[in-house]
């Protein structure tokens, strides 16, 4: 093989894998998988959380692509690398849940799934998801 067709070939591969690497790095995302968006609801519901791309590991555990869930009660998206208050409404998931029961009183609730580090440092608005719900 040609020195400038080997060039041209390990080029492409070069691109390729920048490509794939971009493409996994995109599909990191976080959901709340139920309730649905608009749901009504009574009180105690479930909350299930879903992830992709990342690893769930309970708090303190550092490693790379991983982190925990956290759901925010009429709490907007926390910029990245900001710490996850703890306080009433940032209900905090260190050992690693992916789902729990929330008890709320009738309302409407905008509820906000925020994936954050083993130091609870959010990940930032992009693993983040919110939904509405009322409950009645």
């Amino acid at each position: 093989m040609k020195a400038s067709m080997m060039c041209r070939v390990a080029a492409a591969v070069t691109l390729m894998a920048g490509v794939a690497a971009g493409a996994q790095a995109d599909a990191q995302s976080v959901k709340i998988v139920e309730p649905a968006d608009g749901a009504t609801v009574s009180s105690p519901f479930k909350v299930k959380f879903g992830v992709d791309g990342m690893e769930v590991k309970p708090a303190g555990d550092m490693s790379a692509n991983t982190g925990h869930h956290h759901l925010l009660i009429n709490a907007d998206a926390i910029k990245a690398g900001e710490p996850v208050p703890f306080d009433d409404t940032h209900l905090h998931f260190g050992k690693g849940q992916t789902e729990t029961e929330v008890k709320l009183p009738p309302g409407s609730y905008t509820l906000t799934l925020q994936f954050a580090n083993g130091a609870h440092q959010s990940y930032g608005p992009a693993l983040s998801n919110s939904i509405k719900v009322t409950v009645k």
